[in-house]
């Protein structure tokens, strides 16, 4: 497979594309389906190798056509083989003469009796289904799940939206997914990538080039995206030289969430960081730093004289921080700065974000949100409440509105710049949903902001190594665990 293939993301319409350009240029798309599913067939019988009985659940599309092929290719290897057709295929179309070369047994769908001891290969709708599933196929989904049975699913679950991942009315809870040529939004965006199981993706022999010109700046969140942006130490290189990272800290009872976020910034590589705390807060936070400075900061005149120093050269404001007025003088102050704004630096703006937005039009783009669903409803509620919508929409209208890189927060973090490039995250456990997980992946941002990367590569790096700082960290960390597991910037490029 071409190795761009595996990081693009495609929507179901962008696939119709692809398949329609790819039989244009003279491929032969009868080809394409029956590699397709000798692709599903093997996977059946590398996965489920004591199967009793393949029940393979065709509808009347090209997916059903994927699984006539899968169904003929098992029976031909001696499996017992039974298919249940939603309703037939059109005779002339792919699928129509893939039915016909299946000699076995056909039955109408709704005479499917599933038993222990099935393997279903759900051939029923692929990632193009936009519309709630029938009654009749939601009843016969929720037995099947009932039942436990193990399916392997054809390109999507049946019921799940290859555009927005969600589950309409009902979907297949798979074991097994193949998908052809590169993913789809519901692959990676919650609940469907729960419900694929393990995904393998399939390259049916469609040129890279008739997918790539299709493909409209979706990625898989991987280094390669961004490793090249990330900074490369001199051996001449001083602490300067690695960017020195500001972090607000908030009141005397609430220190921890900045300290949380510039340690992890420290350890992300920032060659300086400094907590900038109220004065009363300030003998809190000295009780806890070591490497990480401590300047005391109240109020916008001793701000402004700080930001005389070019040296420091990003700026985390959120984590704690609980004043929202002064939050918003400091934005304000703020505005030429690389910013990455979360937690209550988000919720300041909420009654009227516009004022936000205006300070950060303009230039390059040196604003980076960090919400999550709840704090991202009370900056864009009109957005947030858009059903149409995917979270990738989502993201995307948010950052065009705000001038700003969003990362939309989640197990399925979606990052967005306002030049419509988006990727989704995929690496994150479930484990890492822990207080104060936030605050770190704020300060491993700002890290890399000051130390010059672009705004959509410093928090696509940020997502990806928050995440795989987790992943080595293991069940049942806290925040501080996972500080301790953020590596050097070298062991990711």
């Amino acid at each position: 497979m071409h190795r761009e293939l595996e990081t693009i993301v495609v929507t179901p319409e962008e696939m119709a594309g692809i398949d329609k350009a790819a039989a244009d240029s003279g491929i032969d798309s009868e080809a394409l389906m029956e590699r397709a599913g000798r692709a599903v067939a093997a996977a059946a019988l590398r996965r489920f190798p004591g199967a009793l009985r393949f029940v393979v659940l065709a509808g009347p599309g090209n997916n059903g056509g994927d699984g006539y092929v899968a169904a003929r290719v098992l029976a031909e290897a001696g499996c017992a083989v039974s298919l249940y057709q939603l309703a037939p295929p059109r005779g002339r179309s792919d699928a129509g003469k893939a039915s016909a070369r299946f000699f076995g047994s056909v039955g109408s769908l709704t005479a499917y009796v599933p038993a222990i001891g099935d393997v279903v290969i759900d051939a029923l709708f692929g990632a193009g289904l936009s519309r709630n599933l029938d009654p009749a196929v939601c009843d016969l989904v929720v037995r099947i799940n009932g039942l436990a049975l193990p399916v392997l699913a054809v390109d999507l679950p049946s019921g799940v939206d290859g555009r927005t991942g969600q589950a309409l009315g009902a979907a297949f809870e798979a074991v097994h997914t193949v998908t052809f040529m590169c993913r789809k939004p519901g692959h990676l965006l919650m609940p469907g990538r729960s419900l694929c199981g393990e995904l393998e993706v399939f390259d049916i022999g469609i040129p890279a080039r008739i997918v790539l010109a299709a493909s409209h700046h979706l990625r898989v969140n991987v280094p390669a995206v961004w490793s090249m942006s990330l900074p490369k130490a001199a051996a001449s290189a001083h602490k300067y030289g690695h960017g020195h990272l500001a972090v607000f800290s908030g009141g005397p009872l609430a220190t921890g969430a900045a300290r949380l976020s510039a340690t992890a910034g420290l350890h992300a590589g920032a060659g300086l960081v400094t907590v900038l705390s109220p004065p009363k807060a300030g003998a809190a936070n000295a009780a806890h730093l070591t490497a990480v400075m401590l300047r005391e900061i109240d109020g916008v005149p001793a701000l402004d004289g700080l930001l005389a120093d070019p040296r420091y050269s990003a700026f985390v404001l959120g984590p704690g921080f609980g004043d929202l007025d002064r939050a918003r003088a400091y934005v304000a102050c703020l505005r030429e700065r690389p910013l990455v704004l979360d937690a209550d630096g988000i919720t300041a703006f909420r009654d009227r974000p516009e004022a936000l937005f205006e300070a950060f039009d303009g230039g390059q783009t040196r604003l980076v949100l960090t919400p999550h669903d709840g704090e991202f409803s009370r900056l864009f509620p009109d957005i947030a409440s858009d059903a149409a919508l995917s979270k990738i929409d989502r993201a995307r209208a948010a950052a065009v509105r705000s001038h700003a890189v969003i990362v939309l927060k989640g197990a399925d973090t979606v990052i967005a710049a306002p030049d419509g490039r988006a990727l989704i995250n995929d690496n994150a456990p479930p484990w890492l949903a822990t207080a104060g997980s936030g605050d770190v992946l704020s300060g491993i941002i700002g890290a890399h902001l000051a130390q010059d990367m672009p705004a959509f590569e410093a928090a696509a790096a940020g997502v990806w190594r928050h995440g795989e700082a987790a992943r080595r960290a293991g069940p049942g960390l806290t925040a501080e665990d996972l500080v301790d597991f953020l590596k050097g910037i070298a062991e990711f490029e």
